[in-house]
């Protein structure tokens, strides 16, 4: 049987890490990982290795063998999220309206981030919310907008070095349709469009945002939703805990608005790069030596820099599993038009009246938005045999091994 064939694997991958430096991890932290960050550590360990399996693909015109081991399919997995991100973007494909999009970045202070890490559900179903009301009250507003949008908000809890920095990222359409104050669509709604590359105030929503959410948090402490015991145990009374959120209300929360998209092709072709990346990639990985890791990072504060950071493989494994989620916690989530309840409907009104202002734009010489058939993103191509060229393939069965080997992807 022939060696595997197929795409080149990076020279370093997150597993290999953790098969070398696994064990040393979890006799150091082990007692402080939950059951899913665990869980992610044995999964991305046996990703692609006979552990899990597999199968021989033959080529039917040549007899040429590969073999192809399992996947593990954690969403944490840097090399499994390909499949799942065809399948959502092919779902999400039709949810996208030909008008421009907006993205919105919401983050929470260091001090909020830090609490996250020992209340994850509770502050980032925080996060969510405020982020969702922020948007939803603001578009809803007729000095601003007065329209129901819609919105995809997706979760990411890592900055660029690993460190813990909770954000999420906001893709929102340029417009909604017309709506009260509650944010109640009107019986017969009319298409109201936010001015071209303009979506809303900024300073407006930090300040928004910062309400809603120090809310959510003091009345997540008052039903005691909030843990708060080693170095966080002093919050526990309610003096020092109002202490503590009172220099939250006085800074400035980051929120910022990124350049708008021109339309579902380019909104496509973001979504497909960040919804289902995890905390980093393989390719950003350079070396393991001596117990060390490097890898390349973007120095935001420095221009966007490219540089290389080296961590001992203890410190990475931490930061890494930092960003594994609770089990069954939904990090991409819908809102407003985009919503699960009415959205046909919702969607269905908008494309008329956005239809009805193209075919008037168009009669005026204006060029209307793209659409999403101009996405530019294509299935995959069907593998060919390295040998023949051929594409006629029979799967075949690999049996479990009674002991797992290394790593062969």
């Amino acid at each position: 049987m022939s060696d595997s064939v197929g795409p080149q694997r990076p020279a370093l991958e997150v597993a290999d890490i953790i098969r070398q430096q696994g064990d040393a991890f979890l006799a150091q932290y082990g007692g402080t990982l939950t059951a899913a960050q665990r869980q992610a550590l044995r999964d991305l360990g046996q990703c692609r290795t006979a552990a899990l399996g597999g199968h021989v693909w033959r080529c039917t015109d040549c007899g040429h063998e590969r073999i192809a081991y399992n996947s593990c399919r954690n969403r944490h997995c840097p090399k499994c999220q390909a499949l799942a991100r065809a399948c959502w973007l092919e779902r999400e494909a039709e949810l996208l309206l030909p008008v421009e999009y907006h993205h919105v970045v919401f983050t929470l202070p260091a001090e909020v981030a830090e609490l996250a890490l020992v209340n994850r559900v509770v502050l980032y179903e925080a996060l969510f919310q405020a982020a969702s009301a922020t948007l939803r009250e603001l578009a809803a507003d007729s000095h601003w907008l007065g329209a129901q949008l819609g919105s995809l908000l997706v979760l990411h809890t890592w900055g660029q070095n690993l460190h813990h920095h909770p954000h999420v990222h906001a893709v929102v359409t340029g417009g909604g349709l017309s709506c009260n104050a509650q944010g109640v669509v009107d019986p017969a709604p009319q298409w109201r469009a936010c001015r071209p590359g303009f979506f809303l105030p900024v300073r407006v929503l930090s300040r928004l945002f910062r309400g809603k959410y120090l809310a959510l948090l003091q009345a997540a402490f008052k039903r005691g939703k909030l843990r708060l015991s080693g170095r966080w145990a002093a919050l526990a009374d309610s003096t020092a805990f109002a202490d503590w959120l009172r220099p939250l209300y006085q800074q400035d929360w980051v929120v910022y608005a990124k350049p708008p998209f021109g339309g579902p092709a380019q909104v496509l072709k973001y979504l497909a790069r960040y919804t289902h990346r995890v905390a980093i990639s393989n390719q950003r990985l350079v070396g393991l030596t001596d117990g060390q890791v490097t890898f390349r990072y973007k120095d935001y504060a420095d221009g966007q820099r490219s540089k290389k950071l080296t961590l001992s493989a203890k410190e990475f494994l931490r930061r890494f599993v930092q960003h594994v989620l609770p089990r069954g916690f939904v990090k991409i989530r819908h809102y407003g038009l985009l919503a699960n309840r009415h959205r046909a409907g919702k969607l269905r009104r908008s494309r008329q009246l956005l239809l009805v202002a193209q075919v008037a734009a168009a009669g005026a010489g204006v060029e209307p938005v793209a659409g999403c058939e101009q996405a530019g993103i294509e299935p995959a191509a069907r593998p060919c045999c390295p040998e023949c060229g051929g594409s006629r393939w029979l799967r075949l069965p690999l049996p479990l091994p009674d002991s797992a080997c290394g790593d062969t992807s």
